[in-house]
């Protein structure tokens, strides 16, 4: 047995989990088809972020803060007050680090100079690049593409790459016979992918030994797949998908493989270079990870302005306001998803009339349905991404009838049709064939008098048959989470969410991040139906839960590009409805008047009557902003927020604890509705903060490829998270990046208890990528998490005169 074979077998364990960890640290990205946001932290929520920080500066060359000059130009404005500055210092770990040279001046004054720039520590690729003056990376990038979007392609390439044996195995049938790299000067690399390894792992093991890096890359696997970009990120989500299911997936595994290949070819080829400098970056690799002084400061600037933030709403959660004069029941109540762009329109409606009352509630309304649409061949997951669907639906069409199959078939051909469009061969031809056809079509469109996508008519039912007992445990379990167990109104609006927009990739994203990437009307459909099921509410009735007789439950959709909201009256015997619906459609159309007005203001270049016409617009690159400017999640009665104004950045769930036997409903809160809000939250502030390894880019360059996401130009890597267009307007961030505040009302005791049973939703707060606040009875926000299960008094006394320095 030769020494390299004996090396190879003691580190292979530990080589394996050095790559499985690398793999695990890269964020899931969702296709286009349905987008939903991610945590690009997510494989970091063990660390500290301090900690992630100094490892992207490391590997990606990118600080996790903006620029000095926000946090000078917010200090200069006193949005930034020096009591936000001095309980930064306080509170942070690292103050003790830097307290011998820092404080509240010093802090001031390093707000002011920007750190000198950073630059990733270099691959193989980067010193072969530099030791021959040849584009390394820009090849591997190139090739890699070309590769990647034939094989991951969902029906827009003519010929996609077979994916019998995994990528790796196809790789290695595309790289033999590809001859770029050989033309622009990679001599012999078609030989030397033929002599390598035919398991992905046994060529990563091949790799590192070669390297020299033993069992133990460091930090170095993942500097690699972050080169891939949204390559590594796609394929990550099919390893969650694969895992949700119980199953195993490679796909990431076998593409940090392909990309150790082309370093290990290069590093043949330019060794006597690259030696030197290669040992001197492979020892930084395994260093332990210490923030620098730089982070450490940008870290503090960071929590200053959190800081501001939490005083603002805690200022804005303790304003008295005054008491309406309720009817003795509300003739509506109007259920909206948590998203914060429903917290305007749940605003608006109800400063129209007192016998309004809404709710906030997940948008897939607990009903983890996959869908099968009337005009569709694919099982849409309505769901949470987190997981599994528990029920599974359809359009009103007979499964397996001549209808289904014609519907079916149409979908298909719809698909293919489409995809033939987008498909770069046939661009050219399909004009030149079809123009004339679509000349009325394409000025009609281009001009913004397209009909857009319109909700499926079809009411939706469950596809197989759900005995009594199922169906009313489910309509129990919702109406708990709700907190909506009494005091019904006459019309119970249960209201999804989606955006009605054209000629946009990501048009998916701005529908409901908890029902996949979907709009949540089938949801808001099948609960509407079945809590108007008489049966249902005998059952449930016997639980405690008394529906009266006359309360109706319907269906609704809230278009957010427009502000309009479509009512399913056909569910639902409208004729008895008549007086209360027309009544009803005329505050929703205020309602809707009035949002327009507010979010015109944020929009560049927007009015209040221009506002709708901008989802049909096929220049418009912003036809609204989602959730951008997302800060907080509250979790408390209606009454704790209603009448105060949350500028459309809060998410909004109602919750009773006193109603909440077991505190079920709380874990279900901090465990599901919470996680989502932190992925939206953290996706937005990774967006922001490293555009390049968490941003999408601009949307002016983008070129869908494969179905499944965007290249910047004309090739190289997916990019995946959101665009620049997302998060600023041309002139300023429409979003600044904070993480999210999550305030709850409920005994701290409560609290503590899930975050003990629940390690990972934990870790969140421990390790500072979010943070928790107790509501006392008053609404008011009085303990903050401290970590550790440990919690910290904000309020010295009950009533303190000061709010501002009592949150500081």
């Amino acid at each position: 047995m030769t020494e390299k074979t004996t090396i190879d077998m003691l580190h292979r364990d530990a080589l394996a989990r050095a790559a499985d960890q690398a793999v695990r640290a890269i964020p899931p990205a969702w296709p286009l088809t349905a987008t939903v946001a991610v945590n690009p932290f997510l494989g970091h929520v063990g660390e500290k972020l301090d900690i992630t920080a100094a490892r992207l500066a490391r590997i990606g060359g990118v600080r996790l803060a903006l620029p000095r000059h926000h946090y000078a130009d917010k200090i200069a404005k006193g949005e930034i007050s020096d009591d936000d500055l001095v309980a930064a210092l306080s509170a942070s770990t690292s103050a003790s680090i830097l307290a011998h040279r820092l404080d509240l001046a010093g802090l001031k004054a390093a707000a002011t100079r920007e750190p000198s720039a950073l630059e990733a520590l270099p691959t193989i690729a980067d010193l072969a690049a530099r030791a021959s003056g040849k584009d390394w990376p820009g090849l591997i990038a190139d090739r890699i593409g070309v590769f990647a979007s034939g094989y991951f392609d969902e029906g827009q390439a003519l010929w996609a790459a077979s994916r019998r044996n995994g990528i790796y195995a196809a790789w290695r049938a595309f790289a033999t016979h590809d001859l770029t790299p050989e033309i622009l000067g990679l001599k012999g690399f078609g030989i030397h992918v033929s002599d390598t390894p035919e398991t992905a792992q046994a060529a990563i093991e091949r790799a590192a030994m070669r390297f020299g890096l033993g069992a133990e890359p460091g930090t170095y696997f993942h500097q690699l797949l972050l080169t891939l970009g949204g390559w590594a990120q796609y394929a990550r989500h099919l390893q969650w998908k694969a895992e949700l299911d119980g199953n195993a997936d490679q796909t990431a595994l076998e593409l940090l493989a392909i990309r150790l290949v082309f370093e290990e070819a290069l590093y043949i080829r330019h060794q006597s270079k690259i030696a030197k400098d290669w040992r001197d970056v492979r020892r930084v690799h395994v260093q332990p990870l210490v923030p620098s002084e730089d982070t450490l400061i940008d870290g503090l600037l960071q929590v200053a302005a959190e800081r501001a933030s939490e005083r603002r709403l805690a200022a804005t959660l303790a304003l008295a306001t005054v008491a309406k004069v309720a009817e003795p029941r509300p003739l509506l109540q109007a259920a909206f998803c948590i998203d914060v762009r429903s917290e305007v329109f749940r605003r608006a409606l109800e400063s129209l009339d007192p016998g309004i009352r809404t709710l906030g509630f997940a948008g897939f309304f607990g009903l983890g349905a996959s869908h099968h649409g009337f005009a569709s061949d694919v099982a849409e997951h309505r769901l949470p991404v987190l997981l599994k669907p528990s029920v599974f639906t359809c359009s009103e069409v007979e499964p397996g009838g001549t209808a289904d199959r014609k519907a079916r078939f149409g979908a298909r051909a719809i698909r293919a049709w489409g995809r033939f469009k987008l498909a770069a061969v046939s661009s050219f031809a399909f004009v030149e064939a079809m123009g004339p056809v679509y000349a009325a079509k394409l000025l009609r469109d281009g001009l913004g008098y397209g009909k857009g996508h319109k909700p499926d008519a079809a009411a939706p039912r469950f596809s197989f048959k759900l005995d009594l007992a199922t169906r009313a445990t489910m309509a129990e379990t919702v109406l708990r989470a709700m907190s909506l167990t009494q005091g019904f109104a006459r019309v119970v609006l249960l209201c999804g969410h989606g955006a009605n927009v054209v000629n946009n990739p990501y048009a998916s994203a701005l529908h409901c991040g908890a029902c996949g990437g979907y709009a949540g009307d089938i949801n808001a459909r099948l609960l509407a139906n079945l809590l108007n099921d008489p049966e249902v509410r005998q059952l449930v009735a016997q639980k405690g839960i008394e529906i009266p007789a006359d309360t109706v439950f319907l269906g609704g959709l809230h278009d957010t590009t427009t502000d309009r909201i479509t009512l399913f009256k056909a569910d639902v015997d409208h004729k008895k409805l008549a007086t209360d619906l027309r009544r009803i459609r005329d505050w929703l159309a205020k309602a809707g008047h009035l949002v327009r007005e507010e979010r015109a203001l944020r929009l560049p270049g927007a009015t209040a009557g221009s506002l709708a016409s901008r989802s049909q617009d096929w220049s418009q690159v912003r036809p609204e902003l989602g959730l951008a400017g997302c800060r907080a999640f509250i979790a408390a009665p209606r009454s704790r927020t209603s009448g105060r104004s949350l500028e459309g950045q809060a998410f909004l769930h109602d919750y009773a604890w006193r109603k909440d036997e077991g505190f079920k409903v709380l874990e279900l809160i901090l465990t599901a509705p919470v996680v989502v809000a932190s992925w939206i939250s953290l996706q937005y502030f990774g967006s922001v903060v490293a555009p390049s390894l968490y941003g999408a880019g601009n949307k002016l360059l983008h070129n869908v490829v494969g179905g499944i996401g965007v290249v910047e130009g004309n090739g190289g890597n997916l990019r995946a998270g959101l665009p620049f267009q997302s998060v600023h307007d041309g002139e300023a961030y429409v979003h600044e990046p904070l993480r999210l505040t999550v305030a709850v009302e409920a005994p701290r005791e409560a609290i503590s208890d899930i975050l003990r049973r629940h390690g990972q939703v934990r870790a969140l707060f421990d390790n500072g990528w979010l943070n928790l606040f107790a509501l006392d009875d008053q609404g008011r926000m009085a303990w903050r998490y401290a970590g550790d299960l440990d919690w910290a008094g904000i309020f010295a006394d009950e009533h303190p005169t000061d709010i501002r320095k009592a949150v500081s």
